[in-house]
């Protein structure tokens, strides 16, 4: 497992998006499949916001109302690319996202893309 940000801003994953994906099934609520984190993704301002609404231990690297903003466009199917900042560590990721019905799959790496994380996420209500 990494010690790094990465981790971190995979679990919120969703800080933002460009404008091009506000109307994407994006927005909504999601649960990390590990059952670390919530998130709540939304359109703010031009982007899409993700926000930890929820963290199961918040006494370690994620916490609640962590936000990435994300600058993402459609590639091809339900796949968005483009760049994750982490507000609160002031860092950014290259990110694909993958879609498919109430689940999604973030990749974030750093390093040139030569270290990548992935973290997977259901809809919730």
């Amino acid at each position: 497992m990494l010690k790094n940000p990465l981790y971190a801003c995979l679990g919120l994953l969703l800080v933002a998006a460009s404008a091009q994906a506000s109307g994407t099934g994006l927005t909504g609520n999601w649960a990390r499949n590990d059952g670390a984190t919530r998130m709540a993704i939304a359109p703010c301002g031009a982007n899409l916001c993700a926000t930890n609404n929820w963290v199961k231990n918040p006494n370690g690297r994620e916490r609640a109302g962590d936000q990435l903003v994300l600058n993402i466009t459609p590639g091809s199917g339900s796949v968005y690319k483009g760049q994750a900042y982490d507000v609160r560590r002031q860092r950014s990721y290259k990110i694909t996202i993958t879609l498919q019905g109430n689940t999604m799959r973030t990749t974030g790496c750093v390093l040139l893309g030569i270290i990548c994380k992935n973290a997977d996420f259901t809809r919730i209500n």
